[in-house]
C-alpha cells in the first residue's frame, strides 16, 4: 500500500514538473512572438513600390506652404541704427573704455525701457502699445566691441526706419539722464536704402513643404508595413509562424 502511494506520488510530481516546463516554453513562445522585427530591406522596396504616391504627397506639401507664403506671409523690413558707448572726451583713458564696456547691458536695458519705448509711441503716433513695439526692437552688442546696434522689424520700410530713428534719439536722452555720463555716440542712423528686406522667401517655404510630405509620406508607409501581420507568401508563413511550408496552391483566375 505505501509503495503504491509513493509510486502514485512521484507521478504526480512528475506530471507536475512537465506541466511546469510546459508553461516555461509557452511563456518563452510568447515572449518571442511580441518580439517585432524590422526587414529594412523589406521597408526599402515597400517605399520604392510607392513612389508614386511619395512624389505627390511631396507635391501637395510644396504647393500648400507655397500658397500659405504667397497669401498669409506678410514682407518684413529690418532697419537698424547703431550707438558708440564712451566718453564724450577728447582723450580716451583705458579707464574709460572698461567702464563703457561694463555699462553696456545697462545701455541695451534703458533703449528697451518702458519711458523710452512710450515716447516713440507718442512721438510717432503709433497705434500699439510699449510692450508690442518691445517685441519689434532687439538690442544687440557685437563681441568685443562698444557698439550698439537697435534693430527693428515691421511690415512697413518707413515705419522700421521712423521707429528706429526715433528710439535712437529717445534712448540716448534717457541714457544721459539715467547713467548721467556723456552721451553716446552715434554711429549711423537708418537710411531707406539701408534698410533690408528679410521676408523668407518663397523658395525657402516651397523646399519646407516638400521636405515635410516627403517625411510624412515615407512615416505613412512604414507604419503601414509594420502594422500588416496578412501572411501573403511562403517566406512569411515561415518568418512569423517557423513552420515548414509543406505545399501550396496556386491561384487561378479564370479568363473572361
Amino acid at each position: 500500500m505505501a509503495k503504491e502511494q509513493r509510486e502514485q506520488a512521484g507521478q504526480t510530481e512528475a506530471s507536475r514538473g512537465t506541466a511546469a516546463s510546459a508553461a516555461v516554453d509557452l511563456r518563452s513562445a510568447e515572449q518571442s512572438q511580441d518580439v517585432v522585427e524590422i526587414d529594412l530591406k523589406e521597408l526599402f522596396f515597400a517605399l520604392l513600390a510607392q513612389w508614386k504616391l511619395i512624389l505627390l504627397v511631396t507635391l501637395i506639401g510644396a504647393v500648400i506652404l507655397g500658397a500659405y507664403h504667397t497669401f498669409f506671409v506678410d514682407s518684413s523690413y529690418e532697419a537698424e541704427a547703431i550707438i558708440y558707448i564712451t566718453s564724450n572726451d577728447s582723450v580716451i583713458s583705458l579707464s574709460d573704455l572698461q567702464v563703457s564696456s561694463q555699462l553696456t547691458e545697462d545701455y541695451a536695458i534703458i533703449i528697451k525701457s518702458r519711458p523710452v519705448l512710450n515716447q516713440v509711441i507718442e512721438e510717432l503716433g503709433l497705434d500699439m502699445d510699449y510692450k508690442e513695439l518691445e517685441e519689434l526692437v532687439s538690442v544687440n552688442n557685437p563681441d568685443s566691441t562698444h557698439m550698439i546696434e537697435i534693430t527693428v522689424v515691421t511690415d512697413n520700410l518707413e515705419m522700421s526706419r521712423n521707429i528706429v530713428n526715433s528710439l535712437l534719439n529717445a534712448s540716448i536722452t534717457q541714457i544721459y539722464q539715467v547713467i548721467g555720463s556723456g552721451e553716446p555716440t552715434i554711429v549711423d542712423y537708418s537710411e531707406a536704402e539701408a534698410v533690408e528686406d528679410v521676408t523668407p522667401s518663397l523658395l525657402r517655404y516651397i523646399v519646407l513643404g516638400a521636405l515635410a510630405g516627403f517625411v510624412l509620406a515615407c512615416m505613412f508607409i512604414v507604419v503601414r508595413v509594420l502594422m500588416n501581420t496578412l501572411i501573403r507568401t511562403e517566406e512569411d508563413v515561415e518568418k512569423y509562424l517557423g513552420l515548414p511550408v509543406l505545399a501550396s496552391v496556386p491561384y487561378y483566375r479564370a479568363a473572361k
